[in-house]
């Protein structure tokens, strides 16, 4: 059984509102999808978010560095597991959203041929888990307004995106949201980079003050501040999560190493894969430390593969952030992970799951014509 076609093509589905950070502001999920087809007549899926300020990603770079893969890759065995990954992983460097679609299509062909659904091939767990759901940076009355309305729908988790405002701004949407949600519904800060560690500090530290237990917060300063992030983890009791600063399991290695966080973010996005997610795990496993199985701005695909990787690796990942389809108006994808308020249910079919996907747009195939083509051997 061999890889006859890849298929390449763009999806795009509007948010139910905007989606602000401190870094960016989105309205729509725009996406690039890859189908990988076997001789057989298997189909599998992969997915991959252009995050241009934290991956470096465009679709416009992602499909150029596909042309360079994709070749390379037509004609392969499937079952040559490794060398397809050494493959994905060897061609070009950096391009990390993409690598990950690509690994996530082959792992959901491996998956699809043994019969089983992907988390059972990654070691089993239990096909059912629980998310929180992002509340955007606004002004404090309508980011209470949005913390109500998703509790309304079922969430007991909370992450509340901050920084790109002045610290006081960002302390005093804390204290009004925690005090119209109460004390039982968790609380997750985000300043994606937003903060200096002093800011973060005095920030967190207030908050902790006034008799708020925050569950974690996360990425408080930049991500090459790895200083900075011990210095706040160093002087606040919240827990401090590394989101932006760990891509590689080197760079886990180095947080652990340092104790500069605790709590490690594994994104398919920023790791290029499950491949190198597996080595975070194990590397956060071996330290004591434990992972949030996050997510970039993600459709249904690369979503149930995270939530997939989550379930199999559950000793370790104990705080699921997977609610990018949850945060879309409308899905592109049949099948996959069903989601029911903060409830996210995997199939029991082989694979991702995934029977199609709709409104696929400027489309490219690779197959056995494109290869001989670009002269790969």
């Amino acid at each position: 059984m061999h890889i006859e076609r890849i298929t390449v093509g763009e999806v795009k589905v509007p948010l139910k509102v905007p989606f602000k950070t401190a870094l960016r502001t989105v309205t729509e999920v725009h996406d690039l999808v890859l189908i990988i087809e076997s001789s057989t007549g298997l189909k599998a899926y992969g997915e991959a978010a252009p995050t241009a300020v934290i991956t470096g990603d465009l679709i416009e770079s992602m499909r150029a560095a596909l042309d360079l893969i994709a070749p390379r890759l037509i004609g392969k065995d499937v079952l040559d597991f490794a060398a397809n990954l050494r493959t994905v992983q060897q061609a070009v460097i950096h391009h990390s959203s993409l690598k990950a679609a690509l690994e996530i299509a082959l792992y959901d062909l491996r998956a699809q041929h043994f019969g089983v659904p992907l988390y059972q091939l990654l070691g089993g767990g239990t096909p059912r888990i629980r998310t929180d759901v992002t509340i955007s940076v606004n002004d404090t009355v309508t980011m209470v307004n949005d913390c109500l309305r998703a509790v309304s729908d079922g969430f007991d988790a909370l992450k509340i995106k901050v920084g790109g405002r002045t610290w006081q701004d960002d302390l005093a949407s804390i204290l009004a949201i925690h005090q119209a949600v109460g004390p039982t519904i968790g609380l997750r800060l985000d300043a994606n980079q937003g903060w200096t560690p002093k800011h973060a500090v005095r920030v967190i530290q207030s908050i902790e003050r006034a008799g708020i237990a925050l569950e974690l917060v996360e990425q408080p300063v930049l991500a090459s501040d790895v200083a900075g992030l011990k210095f706040v983890t160093d002087h606040i009791l919240t827990p401090v999560l590394a989101d932006e600063a760990v891509f590689s399991a080197g760079d886990a290695l180095q947080i652990l190493r340092t104790r500069s966080a605790d709590i490690i973010n594994i994104k398919l996005m920023k790791t290029g894969g499950i491949s190198q997610a597996v080595e975070v795990a194990n590397l956060t496993r071996r330290h004591g430390r434990t992972c949030m199985m996050g997510c970039m701005l993600e459709g249904a695909i690369s979503v149930t593969a995270a939530a997939h990787f989550a379930v199999a690796h559950s000793d370790v990942v104990t705080l699921i952030d997977l609610d990018g389809p949850q945060l879309c108006s409308a899905s592109a994808v049949e099948g996959g992970m069903v989601m029911d308020g903060a409830w996210i249910q995997l199939p029991n079919a082989p694979g991702l799951g995934i029977a199609a996907v709709k409104g696929l747009m400027n489309t490219r195939v690779y197959d056995a014509a494109s290869r001989a083509q670009t002269g790969t051997t």
